[in-house]
């Protein structure tokens, strides 16, 4: 009697399984043809988005480098009007002399970027990124006990 109620107990949860699989596992064929056709939708969407991106900042850095090349020219006009009309105390008290003003330079390839570290007095001094830079050695202490 026992077999026959594990028998008939396994014969209904097989059943039971049969049926209930298909609803729970959700992997039919158009599923799958959904979710795939979202993921190519976001994937283009996101290669849109970062071509966006991508032509906003370089528009951004055009009209950055426009902006400077203007303000360039507006700062030589006032220079050259000022040498022009007033007397040379008030032109040097308005405007630096042309070879100290912020634009003096600015068409050389000469200029040198700033640096990130200090530059060295003498080539025997440690860098600034030296393991020892700024420690000064110290002499084992002696014990006296």
């Amino acid at each position: 009697m026992i077999w026959l109620t594990g028998i008939v107990c396994l014969v209904v949860g097989v059943a039971a399984g049969l049926f209930a699989a298909p609803r729970l596992s959700n992997s039919s064929p158009s599923k799958i043809e959904e979710l795939e056709a979202k993921i190519q939708e976001l994937q283009r969407h996101h290669a849109d988005y970062r071509d966006h991106v991508s032509e906003h900042f370089s528009a951004t850095a055009d009209l950055v480098h426009n902006m400077t090349e203007i303000y360039r020219d507006v700062y030589q006009h006032l220079s050259r009007g000022a040498q022009d009309l007033c007397n040379e105390e008030v032109a040097t008290k308005l405007l630096p002399p042309a070879d100290q003003s912020m634009f003096s330079g600015a068409d050389s390839d000469t200029m040198e970027p700033p640096k990130d570290y200090a530059p060295r007095r003498d080539a025997n001094q440690s860098g600034a990124l030296s393991e020892g830079f700024g420690l000064e050695r110290q002499k084992p202490m002696d014990d006296d006990r």
